[in-house]
Formats: C-alpha cells, sequence, structure tokens
C-alpha cells in the first residue's frame, strides 16, 4: 500500500511539471522585457488551459464514464468531436485576437489566406485531439494496472488459499491408522511407540506452525518429509523396501512448504502392493542453486473403487510448482517403458522471490 501512495505522488508531480512547463511556455515568445504584461501573459495562457480542460475532461469523467462502457463509448467519441473542433476553432481565434492585440501596429499587417487560415484550424483541433486520446490511454493504462494488481492479489489469496487446503487435506486416515498403530506399538514396542510419538508432534506442529510463511528451511522441509516417511512405514510389511537419503547444501535454503508430500504420499498409495515385493526410494540433494527432489517406486497402480488417500493429485503439484517457482523449474514423471516402476523427480532451479 505504502508503495502504491508513493506512486500516487509521483503522478500529481508529473501532472503538476508537464503543466506547469505548458503555462510557462507563453513567456519564450518574449523578445525583450518590456514586451511582458500580465494582460498579455494570460491571454496567452488560453491556449495551454483549453488544453487542460480537454485532457481532464476525458481523464478524469469522459474515459471512465464513457469509455469502459461499449454501449457509451460512442457518446464519448460525439462529445470529444464536437468539443475539439469548437475548442479548436476558438483558440485559432483567440490567438489571431491576441496577436493582434499585442502585436507591433507599424509592423504591416496582411490577412492570411483562407487555405493557410484552414491549416491553422486543422492543426489546433489535431493538438487537442492529440491531448485527448493521451488523456483516454493514460486512463486506460491506469485501469489495465488496476486490473492487473487485482489479479494478482486474487491469485495470491488463491494459491494461499490451496497451501492452507492442502494443510489441512493431510489424510485423516494417515492420522488415524498412525495413532492405531501407536497404540499397538505400545504394547510390545515402547521406545518405538515413543519415537513413533514424537516424529508425529513434529509433524503436526510443521503443519500447523511451521509452514505459515511463502518460503520455509529446506532442512525442516525435508525432516517433516522424513517423519511422514517413518510414520508410513509403521505399517508396512517387511517385503516392502522404504529408504530416504537427502544430501543438504553447503549454505542454508528455503523452499515453497509442502511441494514433496503429496508425491510421497502418491508413492505409498500406488508403490505398494499388499502381496508381492515393493519398493520406495526417495532421494533430495540441493547445491548452490537447485534443490532436487527424486521419488521412485515399484508400480501398482490402484483401481478407481480404491479411495485411499485425500487425492490432492498431480495437477495440484503442478499447480504449486507455477504458482512458487514459475518458469524455474522442472518436472518429469510417469511410469517405465514397462510399467512395473514410477518415477517423479522435480528440480528447482534458483528460489523463488518474497
Amino acid at each position: 500500500m505504502r508503495l502504491y501512495v508513493m506512486s500516487k505522488k509521483i503522478v500529481v508531480l508529473i501532472h503538476c511539471a508537464i503543466w506547469g512547463m505548458l503555462l510557462l511556455s507563453p513567456l519564450t515568445f518574449l523578445r525583450h522585457e518590456n514586451e511582458f504584461s500580465y494582460v498579455r501573459y494570460a491571454m496567452f495562457c488560453v491556449v495551454p488551459l483549453v488544453m487542460m480542460f480537454v485532457f481532464y475532461l476525458n481523464y478524469l469523467w469522459l474515459a471512465p464514464r464513457f469509455y469502459f462502457n461499449r454501449k457509451e463509448r460512442q457518446k464519448m467519441i460525439f462529445v470529444n468531436v464536437v468539443m475539439i473542433v469548437v475548442l479548436g476553432v476558438f483558440v485559432h481565434y483567440w490567438q489571431s485576437y491576441a496577436h493582434s492585440l499585442f502585436d507591433n501596429p507599424l509592423k504591416p499587417h496582411h490577412e492570411p489566406a483562407l487555405w493557410t487560415e484552414f491549416f491553422f484550424v486543422v492543426r489546433d483541433i489535431f493538438n487537442l485531439a492529440v491531448v485527448g486520446t493521451v488523456a483516454t490511454a493514460i486512463r486506460l493504462g491506469e485501469r489495465w494496472h488496476h486490473n492487473e494488481d487485482a489479479r494478482l492479489e486474487a491469485e495470491a489469496a488463491k494459491a494461499e488459499a490451496e497451501l492452507r487446503s492442502l494443510r489441512s487435506q493431510i489424510n485423516p486416515h494417515f492420522l488415524l491408522n498412525t495413532l492405531n498403530n501407536i497404540y499397538a506399538l505400545t504394547a510390545f514396542d515402547t521406545v518405538r511407540a515413543q519415537n513413533a510419538i514424537q516424529q508425529l508432534s513434529k509433524l503436526l506442529r510443521h503443519l500447523l506452525y511451521d509452514n505459515q510463511d511463502a518460503l520455509v528451511d529446506l532442512n525442516d522441509e525435508v525432516q517433516f518429509l522424513e517423519n511422514y516417511v517413518n510414520l508410513m512405514k509403521i505399517r508396512l510389511a517387511d517385503n516392502v523396501e522404504v529408504t530416504f537419503s537427502y544430501e543438504p547444501p553447503s549454505r542454508p535454503m528455503r523452499v515453497a512448504p509442502l511441494l514433496g508430500v503429496s508425491l510421497v504420499e502418491n508413492a505409498f498409495k500406488h508403490g505398494i502392493s499388499p502381496t508381492e515385493p515393493s519398493f520406495i526410494h526417495i532421494r533430495i540433494t540441493a547445491d548452490e542453486s537447485h534443490i532436487v527432489c527424486d521419488i521412485e517406486n515399484s508400480n501398482h497402480p490402484k483401481t478407481e473403487l480404491d479411495r485411499s488417500g485425500h487425492g490432492i493429485g498431480l495437477s495440484q503439484v503442478q499447480r504449486r510448482l507455477d504458482l512458487s517457482y514459475p518458469g524455474k523449474y522442472e518436472w518429469t514423471h510417469g511410469p517405465s517403458a514397462d510399467g512395473t516402476t514410477y518415477r517423479s523427480v522435480f528440480i528447482i532451479n534458483n528460489e523463488p522471490k518474497n
């Protein structure tokens, strides 16, 4: 909001500077000090005042009132044509009258030819038409800029709503199953149950508090994913191999939150078979300017009847990447040629701006 106020002040200063120069322009035609008089100056100021009238009538009233309504636009054009023609004729004859009052009476005076008279009238009409057009164009530009700001604000609000939705859609079944598994662990492995409770606590804390900003620390986000994976592993059979590796960057890096959780959940949903050996390999690496998330799993697609999981889907992941890293990411995903494995890799080429 402060930037907007400052820009308004700059616009006012620009208007004042331009019209100030035009109102001072009659002084440039004086040859020596004796030619100056307030009456003469005032009479020659009529021309820039008429231009100012045409400009602000279009800028403040005609363009906002009529131009943006297609049915009313013809009225604006008609009013401008009549007004500019009348004022153009008036300006020409006013200048002729002013010159006749203040020109040297001893200087020979010749009546201009008809075509010369017509040319100067057309010139004045054209100048006023340009002023009216410029005023309308400026108003159109401001309207477009305002609409663009509103669109960007709506886009940001939508992105925030989508992120909040993603936070709230972490599978409730996952939380319920995790609690049931922890309850079962307490009967025979108290230490493991305590570790699981601690991991669940960290996961929920990250969901509720730590990722409220547009960017979060990469190490915190990876720790969240690792806790998520460890909790998912509690209920897996021995024939499922799950690996998680992370190579941190040499310097602190920030990343948009919750980018990988949907892909990890999809890997657990579609990568595990209740009867066949399965695997999920998750590898995250980062260097000075890149973050790479590589998830590969065995491919056991669920049927349409299977509604497990919250179904965030690949389209939501695509949407998050587009909003957080426009033009600064690469994402490839899909099954292998034989359909036995599925791989999803996204590479973030740079950190997004706040």
